[in-house]
């Protein structure tokens, strides 16, 4: 897996924002309006190749790949560059491949005259608004089974436009048309060109959101409201939250679509058509919201915000509705709609599994397949009850209930990537991972800050698979306040008595053991003054309380009346509690959801298969099929959230709240997607006699709780707003 560009693309990628920066300044993109074309720029982009970026050496271009198109558009985008470089580099594309003129591509790639695309077919509409039609000397068209060259001049006084880019209005039947080539073959490589103007002007929109987004954040952390920076209000830093994660999945997305054309074709038109929807949904929900953080200065003329508005509009609705987008996703996924795809190149970024990678998971896909009794298959739940104590222990003698641990510990050193594949597996025969998740953590705790005793005592019971632990952080009152907690542990002789309660135990019907957050010194601050102990819980100064929720699943209070316990089952320093908490929380980081965003959707197209709407399967109606390919997309950017999150932590890179961004959309997309496909499949969806109506629902209540596991989304977006975008402290 590679989620980063190489080092030559790291430096190309340099060189490009450094002309950009330079060249396209808002200073010079003002300076270009209204007509919304620099010519200066366009000759600078050609001395530098970019317009050439994708043609072939012989032909005069770089020869470069599409992921090193989209580094540059995101440059392009961030920039608001003026001319349409999107349209530009597919028609050089066009030229190079299919001939017809070789001055002129020698012109495009030199920044003289100007050639870009229609999106429209010119035998059905002949007269249309092109990108850059007021500074294009030809447009390359389809027209029917011709892909067809039409040389102009440009009017003097192009139409206005909304974002004062340079669109126009042209009749493509007029000026000299020449036919570039004919038959299936050119109207394939055309429309491969269009499905890569998708990604490029996708990864433009992403530039343009995330450097509006960086504005806005940089104006909130500077204007000053009662007192305070507007940013510490979570009415302002809150959605600039929501937003850099929505455009951080976009990006990937479209990284994805170029790795799916190089390695996964068959996927790679669904991709596509889903990250140009995605880029441009992002985009708009992006400068909005920094619209909106500037308040009524965002509508002058003198802030600039304004410009990435408008042009945010303007160079992807030039194809028409965005969520025309969907539609073809849906029909690429519904009813096996080919299409041509562009060549990728050489693809450095990669977002897939190496095979080793992948023999940890079929390892543990035939543990399930062949080593578990149907006795012990039908106890499968997704919560704690699931918990099988006899799997459990058949897992630790296999080798695969912590494969990722240190050989010391009895593990394999399992990559994260592996690990991955292998819960993903676990998933798949919807078995419980929660008590293998908590135990996991608490182990690492154990072995970095326990004594021999609570290893000999605890961490090798964990490690058989003959015990397994609860987390006791919550109480009631404080909810994901933990700093909060009022459970004491005072001194008594050798060890400590501890009183209190906890929420939220869940699996403590189950455990052995729990990890004990407490408070030691009511007097220090309150995250100074908690220390962490190991408890047993099966002893009579413990109650373990059921509390039933309505997602299907139980939780506990736990009391803990005079529970005494010797200092060695303390963990860290006395007051440390912080630094222990500290790790736990590192290696909780990137939970996801999308596994069940997968197995919804699923359970949704099979139901939608059976029901009748209309007199035909719901699945064959275009709305159906457009929620679906929603949720469906939803579920692609939690993947690739969550994939970031393995590839920083695999490669040790830096992380800027990935984990908090990865868990609040993936918890917030599942909760409304369970909501929406079970209003999709309703009255059916009530029912539980049908398993896919009967997942529905059960999504449908899981997915609740899930924006508050492992903290709310209130508290994940103010961990991006601070980590990421640099805002004030809002809590």
């Amino acid at each position: 897996m590679n989620l980063e560009p190489t080092d030559d693309q790291q430096m190309l990628l340099d060189a490009f924002t450094r002309f950009l920066d330079e060249e396209s300044s808002i200073a010079h993109v003002r300076a270009a309006l209204p007509t919304g074309f620099d010519a200066e720029l366009w000759r600078g982009l050609g001395e530098l190749g970019a317009l050439g970026l994708r043609v072939s050496e012989d032909k005069g271009g770089l020869a470069l790949g599409l992921f090193d198109a989209l580094l540059l558009m995101e440059q392009a985008g961030r920039t608001l560059v003026s001319g349409p470089l999107a349209e530009t580099l597919v028609a050089a594309g066009l030229l190079a491949d299919l001939g017809g003129d070789d001055d002129l591509l020698e012109e495009v790639i030199a920044g003289v005259t100007v050639v870009t695309i229609a999106m429209h077919d010119v035998a059905q509409q002949p007269v249309q608004l092109v990108t850059g039609g007021a500074a294009a000397g030809a447009v390359i068209a389809r027209r029917g089974d011709d892909v067809v060259l039409v040389r102009r001049s440009p009017r003097a006084e192009p139409e206005k436009t909304l974002a004062s880019t340079p669109i126009d209005r042209i009749d493509l039947t007029q000026g000299q048309v020449t036919v570039l080539a004919s038959g299936a073959s050119a109207t394939a490589r055309f429309a491969a060109g269009l499905e890569e103007w998708k990604l490029l002007i996708g990864a433009a929109l992403n530039g343009l959101a995330r450097e509006a987004i960086r504005l806005a954040s940089e104006y909130a952390c500077e204007r000053m409201q009662f007192g305070k920076p507007i940013g510490a209000y979570q009415g302002v830093s809150h959605p600039l939250a929501d937003s850099i994660v929505a455009v951080d999945a976009g990006r990937l997305m479209l990284w994805r679509a170029v790795s799916d054309i190089a390695r996964e074709p068959e996927k790679a038109g669904e991709t596509i058509a889903m990250a140009a929807w995605w880029a441009g949904n992002s985009a708009e929900q992006a400068v909005m919201h920094a619209l909106h953080t500037f308040g009524g200065y965002g509508l002058t003329l003198e802030y600039d915000i304004h410009l990435f508005n408008l042009r945010s509009r303007a160079w992807l609705l030039v194809m028409g509705d965005p969520e025309t987008l969907l539609d073809q996703a849906a029909a690429r996924r519904y009813a096996g709609e080919q299409v041509s795809l562009p060549d990728a190149g050489e693809v450095s970024v990669n977002f897939s599994l190496d095979p080793e990678e992948l023999a940890l998971a079929e390892e543990t896909r035939e543990f399930f397949e062949t080593q578990l009794t149907a006795e012990e298959l039908a106890k499968a739940h997704y919560s704690y009850s699931g918990y099988v104590p006899s799997v459990n222990r058949k897992m630790a003698q296999a080798g695969l209930l912590f494969p990722e641990w240190p050989k010391r510990l009895g593990g394999r050193e399992a990559s994260p990537y592996a690990m991955e594949a292998a819960i993903r597996v676990w998933e798949d025969f919807n078995w419980t991972a929660h008590p293998r998740g908590t135990s996991n953590i608490i182990g690492m705790m154990i072995d970095k800050f326990g004594t021999e005793t609570v290893k000999r005592e605890v961490l090798d019971k964990i490690i058989s698979g003959e015990s397994i632990c609860s987390l006791g952080y919550s109480e009631p009152g404080s909810g994901s306040d933990v700093f909060a907690a009022k459970t004491k542990a005072v001194r008594e002789g050798n060890g400590w008595r501890i009183d209190g309660q906890k929420m939220f135990t869940s699996g403590a019907e189950h455990a052995d053991f729990a990890i004990l957050l407490t408070r030691t010194d009511p007097d220090a601050p309150k995250h100074k003054g908690i220390t962490m102990f190991m408890v047993p819980l099966k002893v009579p100064e413990v109650t373990v309380q059921e509390v039933k929720t309505f997602q299907d699943e139980r939780t506990n209070i736990t009391y803990y009346d005079g529970l005494k316990v010797p200092d060695e089952w303390r963990l860290g320093e006395v007051n440390g509690g912080l630094q222990v908490l500290a790790l736990a929380l590192e290696i909780e980081q990137g939970m996801t959801f999308a596994p069940y965003q997968h197995r919804l959707v699923h359970a949704a197209e099979e139901l939608c298969k059976e029901l009748v709407r209309d007199g035909k399967p719901l699945i064959e109606h275009a709305s159906a099929r457009r929620r679906l390919t929603k949720a469906s997309a939803n579920a692609l950017a939690s993947d690739c959230l969550r994939k970031r999150i393995l590839f920083v932590d695999a490669e040790n890179k830096p992380n800027f709240a990935y984990g908090p961004a990865s868990k609040l959309f993936s918890a917030e997309a599942y909760r409304r997607d369970a909501f929406d496909l079970l209003n999709l499949t309703a009255p059916e969806s009530l029912a539980f006699e049908s398993k896919h109506a009967g997942f529905i629902n059960q999504c449908f209540r899981h997915s609740q709780v899930a924006v508050t596991y492992g903290g709310t989304s209130e508290v994940q977006r103010s961990m991006v707003a601070e980590k990421t975008l640099g805002l004030p402290r809002t809590r």
